[in-house]
């Protein structure tokens, strides 16, 4: 009962400054070793099944998990969070809401830190301190993310699997330090990838993680996955509240697209997939994408874990293969 899990990425570092052990539930669900039934569970509890996968996939791995209390983020994530947290309390699981303002008010997310700080009796130094320490992980993040686009010496799923891992560290910030180092210094090594195109990645992660090893068989690779790399905080901040304030995911599509764009530009990318979860609100944001970004752009749809079925297999390789032409 130490560790402290939530719905998507908030202030870590007041979490690590308790003493607790930090969990990100997606990453829990999505590493199962059979994540299908957790989706089913959900389902048998009475889940409608024009729910997101997602959330049904939390619900049971919560239940599942130890867990002392769960961070539900109320805004700035899924519309569906407060039906799925009030699911979790009937069960009796002990819930902490947080919100991210959707103006990106600073006093507002402020207060909502001050808040969950309050909750776990931590300081501001304390926190400030865990902050330090993880800005040199978080560099370490940036580097791995470098020599994806810039070297070419890690692969779109190398690149995916390392940043979504920073919402939590695996729980354990200095073991997920100690692993990044080694795999970096192992990727020096390499030989620079020869990819004939290269995508972007746009939209939450996705629930078939095999389709970076797919575009890899068609001659791509994604060199920029863009709220993975968000998740890693990858803007030096000089404090809390700053950083929570420049991470772009929670504050919608707009606050989302300047980042995106400068980063297709950085990148040189040929092409974007635009991931969106079935029965998702995110969804309705793809027409913002499509008339805002200037490269083409495949819009793919995920609904239960699992393996890329065979019309997004299609669909990719035609995608991938009007790119190379």
């Amino acid at each position: 009962m130490n560790k402290i899990a939530f719905t998507t990425s908030i202030p870590v570092e007041i979490i690590l400054a308790a003493g607790k052990i930090p969990v990100d539930l997606n990453n829990l669900f999505i590493s199962a070793q059979r994540p299908q039934s957790l989706v089913e569970i959900a389902e048998e509890a009475g889940y409608p099944r024009n729910t997101c996968g997602w959330i049904k996939g939390l619900y049971s791995v919560s239940l599942e998990s130890d867990m002392e209390a769960i961070i539900a983020v109320m805004q700035g994530d899924c519309s569906n969070t407060q039906a799925l947290m009030e699911t979790l309390q009937l069960r009796g699981l002990n819930i902490i809401p947080f919100a991210f303002p959707f103006d990106r008010d600073r006093e507002m997310l402020k207060a909502q830190i001050n808040k969950m700080m309050n909750y776990f009796q931590v300081s501001s130094d304390q926190v400030a301190k865990v902050k330090s320490d993880l800005d040199g992980i978080r560099q370490l993040c940036i580097e791995l993310d470098d020599m994806t686009w810039r070297d070419n010496l890690v692969s779109g799923f190398e690149n995916h699997y390392y940043l979504v891992s920073s919402s939590d560290f695996n729980g354990n910030p200095d073991k997920f330090a100690r692993e990044l180092q080694n795999f970096i210094s192992t990727v020096r090594k390499r030989k620079p990838l020869k990819e004939q195109v290269r995508l972007a990645y746009i939209g939450v992660p996705p629930i078939f993680p095999d389709i970076y090893d797919v575009l890899e068989t068609m001659g791509a690779r994604v060199v920029f996955n863009e709220i993975q790399r968000q998740f890693s905080m990858p803007a030096a901040t000089d404090n809390i509240v700053e950083q929570y304030l420049i991470y772009t995911y929670p504050y919608g599509a707009f606050a989302r697209l300047r980042d995106i764009e400068e980063q297709l530009a950085k990148r040189k990318v040929d092409g974007i997939i635009h991931y969106t979860q079935t029965f998702c609100f995110r969804q309705i944001e793809d027409l913002i994408y499509r008339e805002k970004l200037k490269l083409p752009i495949l819009t793919v749809e995920g609904d239960k874990p699992g393996k890329v079925d065979a019309r997004t297999r299609m669909r990719l390789e035609s995608f991938v293969n009007m790119l190379k032409r």
